[in-house]
């Protein structure tokens, strides 16, 4: 047995063993896969082995597409059949919500190359009788995808991956990992059976590995412990029932029937399939326990938990609605066996936080779907340093673990699992383990209709409506279109266009870099030019491959001292890679001392043509009247400032394109500054504003979104920001940028859409002549142009101003025009805003001629 390896896969489940499939494929010597019991023997052997393309993320849509297509060329490639039954995926709408969402998802799965037919009701019966289809609206089918038996597949890519030099060894446990500063050293010890258990035994080695991978499904809890992390990947129960034979299945299919597809019935939370002349019923129930939060007993192998029929009741009798010659088929068998979860349904695939050349591929719900292509995009990370794809939705980091716990991991997976079936409204806001995360003002802003949204962990206000729901209107309903909260971002946004609104942006990721080497790491780091002492820029922290890793506004503290700030949703996500790329230049540059203050300093944003008025009633200064004027006070610099009692760190910036300041204050003296404000602010009309009115505000001035416009899959030149990069310098990845060019370029477009609908930045979006050229990344709607907007990526000939395109929403094209970049205020007069300038906010820019015409 080798004890010097490459890439050293702990996990022999088909995530496993297809992560080092392709590691090999791609070119690595020297890979190892270890398993402590066999093949197959966790969670990948008692799944249902269905491969549904349908996924709502752009990213996970991806994957799970390649592992379609990947499974169909095993057979000839390793001469063993996967048992791949493509017999398609018929997913049901019985209501016209249902199919709202289907076809949002549609014009994702557009852009990401997969197909689809729409069916009605009708076309469903009289291809497969056996469907009772009086209650449905209509369904979407994938005739390409079906199901495959998880065994076969898994030994399939076993067979595959040896044939590429890959060691698979069995009965061998990884205990222990130690970073030698180069390498891994794993020590794994030899399983033995014993009284049916697999028990270790006195046997152990040592493997030096310069990269681990692991994928140890139901054991995530104790490789995370063993690791010295925490993640959120934490199984639940799952349950489904095999059925004996159904005679009229058989008749059916005596007489040439075609295999059923597999058959979704969301709405009644299951699925179904044929299994030999019966069916099998798979269902996502509401009452789904948690299990193994601390770690998997030895005593449980290839083991399963009691059937709790009470608990499917329900989903049992739909199914008997649904395909009622099922009714008198008994019970043949049945599997209740743990799944892996994460808080929101998607697998933890990428680096582990804090740990080189530590790999995760945890938290497969959807294991067997997800399997193929997560070893692919993960070995292009691996080997090539960065995917095709951006796997930020997917990175273990998106749950940081200075907040993450157990508990909180346990409560939200079960929550994801009862809603697999449940519909994935865009404004859907999930209700368990919260409020977790507070900022101090959080009762003030609910005693004044603060509507929660969640953002890592942070309750942050996407809107504030009326403070007690009536019979018309009803804070937790969702809508693919426009939900009950939209009138109230319409008010607050054209407060902040007309007025003065104040957002609670606390959540903010925070940093300090500060040293002797600080100044010279961050020039290397981003690729903007450092502000001067007192000032800020906008700037982008970029991958090796030239791509944008992360969005900072630096405020320069003193001359080797820095204040970031970045997105609250990704605070150990960007805090990991500054602390990993800061430890790498150290010894060159000199000592960089870096903090995360994300819970140190709340932040409130004032913004509109009126926030100086506000702030010039509480302001404490020796001249109160010049304190916030250009001269002393322009816009894109951080001045420290008093306001009443409570000092400020006051920056001139507004992610809204207003007049407007971020307050960086003590988190303590929150409420103090709270009370403050809204009392200067009541004569001025001030309003209280949240997230979904600043996203339509910000499209309106074509800023970018990190997580949106701005990933690992664009450089900022694609991205249409070459004011923010400084070519003069050098800086990480800069070479690679230039020499990727302009693939697709990020444009804002206007859009004629719905009436009762705006885009919500998943869209495929079409030229005039009806081809594909790009997508959506942002969508909302515009209160100063007075229709929907959004913004997004197409090819670099259709990306000019006065471009004609269509969007597809609800399966129809609706018209678009290509806008200048920033059409609110292209001159940002209204940032500019001295004191002596008048109050009223910035005129619009003109609309291209043939949209005013």
């Amino acid at each position: 047995m080798k004890t010097e390896v490459k890439a050293l896969v702990i996990g022999g489940g088909a995530v496993g063993t297809s992560i080092a499939y392709h590691l090999a494929r791609a070119g690595w010597q020297d890979v190892m896969l270890l398993e402590r019991d066999e093949l197959t023997s966790g969670s990948t052997w008692h799944a249902a082995g269905l491969l549904p393309l349908f996924n709502m993320s752009f990213a996970t849509t991806h994957i799970h597409k390649y592992s379609v297509d990947f499974y169909k060329t095993l057979e000839a490639e390793t001469g063993l059949n996967a048992g791949f039954a493509v017999v398609g995926n018929l997913r049901l709408a019985q209501t016209r919500a249902r199919m709202d969402e289907y076809m949002l998802y549609a014009s994702t799965a557009e852009t990401c190359g997969v197909d689809y037919t729409w069916m009605t009701p009708d076309e469903i019966k009289a291809r497969w009788p056996l469907i009772n289809t009086e209650d449905l609206q209509g369904a979407i089918y994938h005739e390409t995808d079906g199901y495959i038996n998880p065994a076969d597949v898994t030994q399939a890519m076993a067979k595959g991956a040896r044939q590429r030099g890959v060691m698979i060894e069995r009965k061998w446990q990884a205990d222990a990992f130690h970073w030698t500063g180069d390498a891994w050293e794993v020590t794994c010890t030899k399983m033995v059976e014993k009284g049916g258990n697999l028990v270790p035994s006195d046997e152990q080695i040592v493997i030096t590995a310069e990269h681990v991978v692991t994928a140890s499904g139901n054991h995530a809890q104790t490789t995370a412990a063993k690791l010295g992390i925490k993640i959120p990947a934490v199984p639940v129960e799952h349950q489904f029932i095999v059925m004996d034979k159904d005679p009229a299945l058989v008749d059916f299919r005596a007489k040439g029937g075609p295999e059923h597809p597999v058959i979704r019935d969301a709405d009644a939370q299951s699925y179904v399939r044929e299994e030999r002349g019966g069916w099998i019923l798979g269902v996502y129930e509401k009452t789904a326990p948690a299990c193994f939060e601390y770690g998997v007993p030895d005593s449980f192998r290839a083991d399963l938990f009691p059937l709790d029929l009470e608990r499917i009741e329900d989903q049992y009798m739909a199914m008997i609605h649904r395909i009622p010659s099922c009714e008198e088929s008994g019970l043949k068998d049945d599997y209740n066996g743990p799944i892996c979860y994460t808080p929101d349904g998607n697998p933890l695939v990428g680096p582990a936080p804090g740990l080189r050349n530590m790999w995760l591929a945890e938290g497969f719900s959807f294991g067997i779907t997800a399997a193929g292509g997560t070893g692919y995009y993960l070995a292009q990370t691996m080997v090539n340093g960065e995917a095709e794809i951006d796997m930020a939705s997917l990175d273990p980091k998106r749950f940081s673990s200075n907040w993450m716990t157990t508990e909180f991991a346990a409560r939200k997976n079960e929550e994801a699992y009862d809603h697999v079936y449940v519909l994935h409204h865009p404004d859907e806001e999930r209700p368990a383990a919260r409020p977790l995360r507070t900022s101090p003002a959080y009762d003030r802003q609910k005693a004044r209709g603060a509507q929660f949204g969640w953002v890592n962990g942070w309750e942050r206000p996407n809107y504030f409506g009326p403070l007690e729901a009536s019979a018309s209107f009803d804070h937790d309903a969702r809508s693919f279109r426009r939900g009950g909260w939209w009138p109230y971002a319409v008010a607050e946004a054209k407060a902040i266009r007309e007025s003065v609104g104040l957002i609670d942006a606390t959540a903010f990721t925070k940093h300090m870099v500060k040293g002797p080497g600080a100044t010279a790491f961050l020039d290397w780091f981003t690729c903007n030019t450092l502000p001067r002492v007192g000032r800020i820029n906008l700037t982008y922290a970029l991958t090796d491959h030239g791509t944008t890793r992360t969005e900072y506004t630096i405020q320069r503290v003193a001359e080797h001292e820095y204040y970031l700030i970045s997105s609250g949703g990704w605070t150990e996500y960007d805090g990991d890679y500054l602390r990993k790329a800061a430890a790498d230049k150290a010894p060159e540059l000199g000592y960089i001392e870096i903090r995360d203050v994300t819970t140190q300093w709340g932040v409130f944003a004032i913004a509109g043509p009126k926030s100086r008025d506000v702030l010039n009633a509480v302001i404490r200064d020796a001249d109160p009247a010049t304190a916030l004027s250009n001269k002393r006070f322009p816009w894109l610099s951080a001045r420290r400032i008093e306001l009443g009692m409570c000092p400020v760190n006051a920056i001139r910036v507004a992610y809204t394109g207003e007049l407007g300041w971020e307050l960086h204050h003590p988190i303590e003296m929150q409420n103090y500054l709270f009370d403050l404000l809204e009392k200067a602010g009541a004569p001025h009309g001030m309003k209280l504003v949240g997230a979904r009115a600043q996203n339509w505000l910000r499209q309106e001035k074509s800023y970018r979104a990190f997580g949106h416009e701005l990933g690992r899959d664009g450089t900022p030149i694609e991205a249409d920001l070459p004011r923010f990069v400084d070519t003069h310098k050098d800086f990480r990845g800069k070479a690679a940028m230039l020499d990727t060019g302009i693939r697709m370029k990020c444009c804002t477009l206007l859009i004629d859409g719905p009436d009762d609908a705006d885009p919500w930045g998943r869209e495929a979006l079409y030229a005039a002549d009806g081809t594909r050229v790009g997508r959506l990344t942002s969508g909302g709607y515009s209160v100063v142009f007075g229709q929907s907007i959004g913004m997004g990526y197409v090819t670099p000939d259709q990306a000019v101003e006065g471009t004609r395109l269509q969007v597809k929403m609800f399966d129809r094209l609706w018209d678009a025009v290509v806008t200048c970049d920033s059409p609110y205020d292209p001159k940002n007069a209204a940032l500019r805003k001295d004191a002596t300038a008048p109050a009223s906010g910035a005129a619009p820019a003109p609309r291209p001629e043939h949209e005013t015409a």
